[in-house]
Order: C-alpha cells, then sequence, then structure tokens
C-alpha cells in the first residue's frame, strides 16, 4: 500500500508552466535586466529560444549554435522576418544567424558576445567536448554573461518515467555539489564570478532534492581587452554557416526613407484633406441659397493666393494654403509632426529623405498636392 502511494504521488509531480518555458523566461528575464546586444545560444536546437529573444528589443545580433544541422533546419524557418516586418520596420537593427558546430571548437565568430546561453546542454556532451568546454567558451568566448542550466540528478526520483537519465542522449546527470564544484572550478580560473538558482521546485515535504532545473550564471569581473589578438590567431572558421536573416531596420536609409516618404505623404494628405474640407464648408455657408455656376464655387473654394517662399525658421509660414490646384504643405509643419521629427531628427535629414521621392515647391521648401480631384468633384455634384 504505502508504495503504491508513493508511486501515485510521484505521478502528481508536474510544473505550470512547463519547464523549458520556465527556461527560456528566466533568459528573457536576464536580457531585460542586462540588455544584451549580443546574445548565442549553444545548443539551440529547434531555435525556440531564438524565436522569443528576437522579440528583445535590446538585441542587435542573435546568433544560434547548434550540432545538427538538420534539426536547426526543421526549424529555422520561424527566424525569417514577416510581412510585418517590411510594413513597419523596427529601429533597431537585429540579425540572426544560425551555424553547424560543436562547442568544443573555437570559431572567432563566437567572439564580442554580451551574453551566451547554454541551457540543456552540458549533459549532451561526451567527456573530451566536456573538457574543452570551459576552456571555448569562458576562455576562448569569454562573453559578459554566461548562462548554464543541466538537470539536478537528486530531482529524479521524483520523475515516475525516468530510471537513469531523463534523456537516452544524456551522458551524464550532476547533483547540485558536482554541478556547484564544476562551475566554480570554471569561474575561478577564467575570472568569472557565479550564481547558483534553479527552476522547478520540487512538492511539498521533498525540499531535500532542490530544483529539477539547476542554473548557474556566470558574470565575468572585468571587460576583456584581448579580442584583436584573439581574432588574429584564430582566423580560420569551423563552423558552418546554415541561416542568416537581416531584419529591415531603421538605420538602414533605404527603410528609413520609405518610412519617411510614406508619413510625409500620408500626414500631408491628412492635413489637406481637412483643409479642403474646411474650404468648402465656408464656400457652402457664403453660397447658401444663392444659384452659383460651378466655376464661382470653384473660385470660392479654391482662392489664389501669392506663393510665399518658405523656410523653417519662418514662422508665419508654417501653415498650409491653397494655390490655384494645389495645396502647399510646408516642411516646417510636415517636420513639426512628432512621428516624423522622430523618424529624422533633423530638418535636413527630412528634407534630404524626401527630395525627388515627393512632389516639392520649386525652392524645395513645401510638399504639394494636387487638388484637381476635388474641382472635378465639385463640378460633378
Amino acid at each position: 500500500m504505502d508504495e503504491k502511494l508513493r508511486k501515485d504521488e510521484l505521478t502528481t509531480v508536474k510544473f505550470t508552466p512547463p519547464l523549458y518555458k520556465q527556461r527560456y523566461d528566466f533568459i528573457k528575464q536576464l536580457v531585460s535586466k542586462h540588455k544584451p546586444k549580443k546574445v548565442a545560444d549553444l545548443g539551440c536546437a529547434d531555435c525556440r529560444l531564438l524565436w522569443m529573444l528576437k522579440f528583445c528589443n535590446c538585441i542587435e545580433m542573435l546568433v544560434g549554435l547548434d550540432i545538427s544541422e538538420d534539426v536547426m533546419k526543421e526549424k529555422m524557418h520561424m527566424l525569417y522576418p514577416l510581412p510585418g516586418d517590411y510594413l513597419q520596420p523596427s529601429e533597431r537593427s537585429l540579425t540572426v544567424i544560425l551555424h553547424q558546430g560543436s562547442v568544443a571548437q573555437k570559431d572567432p565568430c563566437m567572439l564580442g558576445f554580451d551574453m551566451v546561453t547554454c541551457i540543456e546542454l552540458i549533459e549532451h556532451l561526451e567527456v573530451k567536448e566536456l573538457e574543452k568546454f570551459p576552456e571555448v567558451v569562458f576562455g576562448f568566448m569569454s562573453p559578459a554573461m554566461i548562462i548554464i542550466s543541466t538537470p539536478n540528478s537528486e530531482f529524479n526520483p521524483l520523475l515516475p518515467t525516468v530510471t537513469l537519465f531523463r534523456h537516452p542522449d544524456h551522458k551524464f546527470e550532476w547533483n547540485r555539489v558536482q554541478f556547484q564544484n564544476w562551475a566554480l572550478n570554471a569561474a575561478a580560473r577564467y575570472n568569472y564570478t557565479v550564481e547558483f538558482t534553479g527552476l522547478g521546485a520540487p512538492p511539498h515535504g521533498k525540499a531535500d532534492v532542490g530544483f529539477c532545473t539547476q542554473i548557474g550564471v556566470f558574470v565575468r569581473k572585468y571587460l576583456k581587452n584581448g579580442e584583436p589578438e584573439t581574432v588574429e590567431k584564430y582566423k580560420e572558421h569551423v563552423y558552418k554557416t546554415i541561416f542568416k536573416a537581416v531584419y529591415p531596420s531603421l538605420k538602414d536609409e533605404k527603410y528609413l526613407q520609405t518610412a519617411v516618404v510614406n508619413e510625409v505623404v500620408r500626414t500631408s494628405q491628412t492635413i489637406a484633406r481637412r483643409l479642403l474640407d474646411n474650404r468648402k464648408s465656408k464656400c457652402k455657408k457664403v453660397c447658401d441659397g444663392v444659384e452659383t455656376d460651378p466655376p464661382f464655387l470653384k473660385s470660392c473654394f479654391l482662392k489664389d493666393v501669392e506663393v510665399p517662399p518658405l523656410t523653417k525658421d519662418d514662422n508665419s509660414h508654417m501653415e498650409p494654403f491653397i494655390n490655384g490646384q494645389t495645396v502647399y504643405m510646408p516642411l516646417a509643419k510636415i517636420f513639426s509632426i512628432p512621428k516624423v521629427k522622430q523618424l529624422c531628427g533633423t530638418f535636413e535629414t527630412l528634407s534630404k529623405l524626401i527630395t525627388g521621392e515627393v512632389a516639392l515647391s520649386n525652392d524645395g521648401s513645401a510638399v504639394l498636392i494636387d487638388t484637381g480631384y476635388e474641382n472635378e468633384e465639385l463640378e460633378n455634384e
């Protein structure tokens, strides 16, 4: 009876959310806190963590490394930019790259990272690979932060389906003392500090076994200045690049120009539409009860005015006006729109990006909106 009860209790060990999601959320929290620009995931496998991290606005370079090319190729499609990324490019730049290779090999493409994650990786390494791992990751790559998670073997008796190891490909599974000794030795040798934590709390009354997943967070003690020498020594690239995606970014002038032109045209047409509606309303009030032919209404609606020269510093010429069949939209007015100013930064940039892309006045100080279609509508009324 006691044995049956014990087994029934074991089947109740369940993690909500699932443990793999908790691990990914743990990484996302560290990213949110430390704002790394370059992040690498070693043993990226199905690329799920990379997919989650690509939405973190601080990251500009995202690299995955795995020994299995086939596994990455099955899932790498989800790392491509979506149509929405092109319609609304981000202000940041983002490049996502996948490499096929071993964590026991040194490749200069893995230098200069702010954060390296190794989620449930080390237990898959052969003895010789595990021996080389600290030198490659801590010594050679030497990122500012390293996060390593691995199963805690002390928790295994609480998992009814586990006999020896949790996965058939695991070469070992450490208890807390074994992992902490290994981690402290690596940290001391390569000048890192390390803090231990975990995920997957044990059930009530079993706290002595610790977390299901044990984690070491390593932080480099000082900035490393030896990268140029390291690059010079290891020029040969041993990893195979199987995927690369460069996301649309407003830092790229091509995408910035498209975004600015679209916003200028949209803003100009919106303001012109309001101006024309206002003029039309005024003309109807003046002509109310009076039989008028279309030419009279046209002259009332589109009043001719002298076109003054416009400059960004002349506040008296900030407002749009109508001349003939054209609405003049001063660039100074357009630049005062918050989104336009945010995109361009300076008035000069605005002028440069839209020149040749939209119709401008002779002196380049105003966007021209043709209102000929408005007159046709009036004549047809």
